[in-house]
């Protein structure tokens, strides 16, 4: 009998329930479970489970438990060599922690902390001779890199598995990117921004111009503009002055419903992160993107979900946008996404 794959998923804290339904509709069955963190197991060899909620998938190596780092980077190396008796190396080195908090609860960010990045340093060490390519732990790994994973369910319980890099979020460590911004943003929209732009794979040039509704205080807008786009900003809210006297920054205090199709006109871009219904909010674009002026490019549209137990709405969000005869749409819980979920739209 053939043995089973392991899997190791992240996820944001609340997502599990979801996480376990979209693995389960792949053929996985639940092995372990805990906030952030669900493992998984199928008796064929498949590929790894993949979903909306689904923040990274590896395919799990084993677990080591202790109090001492060296002991465990020493356990974690036996493993390694009864996996993989030839010694195959990997080409990066990735370590995080699960999250420990529901995203933005006490300002909680998803991403490597203090602890992991000390784990890091001991595992890289520990291993980098026989087992590692990297110069370093958690680089951005490229497309077809192999990777080993380290995920820390707490500081004295590590699994360990394996991915292939492929698109954006399995390049990052932990699939958090990786961002120092050139000033202190606004608000941590602009990280939300940062990252639904780069996973997206929208092709944003400098002296674009794009449109935000919701845009205060402008977080958002401070990654737009750093980037070097031309901006309009609307919401009925003010704007931080460092975004609205901005030489390529526009405000519009209205409601995106409110304006004139006309105020549209030229830009190729569309983000709409908005405190309203998402009914509401795929009316107003939907408004927007169907009128015959319209000659936007790509859209980034953040809809609150509320609750995971209505994550099932999604599918219904999904039919109406596709009903706009779009040329491609992808759908995903973003790193820095709370209880939301990020759609990016290719128009045309």
């Amino acid at each position: 009998m053939m043995k089973p794959t392991f899997a190791m998923l992240s996820c944001a804290c609340g997502a599990e329930q979801v996480v376990k339904a979209e693995m389960a509709e792949q053929g996985w069955r639940l092995a372990f479970s805990r906030p952030g963190f669900v493992t998984a197991k199928n008796d064929l060899d498949v590929p790894l489970p993949e979903g909306v909620f689904v923040r990274t998938a590896s395919r799990s190596l084993g677990q080591v438990r202790g109090t001492q780092a060296n002991a465990m980077v020493a356990e974690l190396a036996s493993k390694l060599a009864e996996n993989d008796p030839n010694g195959r190396k990997f080409d990066q080195l990735h370590v995080w922690p699960k999250d420990r908090l529901p995203i933005g609860r006490f300002g909680f960010e998803p991403g490597a902390d203090e602890v992991s990045a000390v784990v890091a340093e001991a595992v890289y060490s520990g291993l980098k001779e026989v087992w590692l390519k990297c110069d370093a732990p958690n680089r951005i790994a490229q497309p077809g890199d192999r990777v080993l994973d380290l995920v820390l369910v707490e500081p004295s319980h590590w699994f360990m598995g394996l991915h292939q890099a492929t698109v954006w979020p399995t390049r990052w460590p932990g699939a958090v990117q990786p961002i120092q911004p050139l000033n202190e943003p606004i608000s941590r929209a602009y990280y939300k921004a940062a990252e639904s732009i780069t996973w997206s794979g929208f092709d944003m040039q400098p002296g674009d111009l794009a449109v935000e509704i919701g845009s205060a205080p402008g977080g958002a807008c401070g990654r737009l503009l750093e980037l070097g786009l031309r901006v309009i900003g609307i919401d009925p809210a003010e704007m931080d002055p460092r975004i609205d006297q901005h030489r390529n920054f526009q405000h519009i205090r209205a409601r995106g419903g409110d304006l004139p199709r006309r105020q549209f006109r030229g830009a190729k871009w569309l983000l709409v992160d908005s405190n309203v219904r998402p009914d509401q909010t795929l009316t107003t674009i939907e408004n927007i993107v169907k009128h015959r002026q319209s000659d936007f490019v790509g859209l980034l549209i953040t809809l609150k979900i509320g609750e995971y137990s209505s994550a099932s709405l999604i599918e219904k969000w999904f039919e109406r946008i596709v009903g706009w005869k779009p040329s491609h749409v992808q759908v995903r819980q973003l790193a820095r996404n709370k209880c939301e979920v990020c759609f990016a739209v290719t128009m045309g």
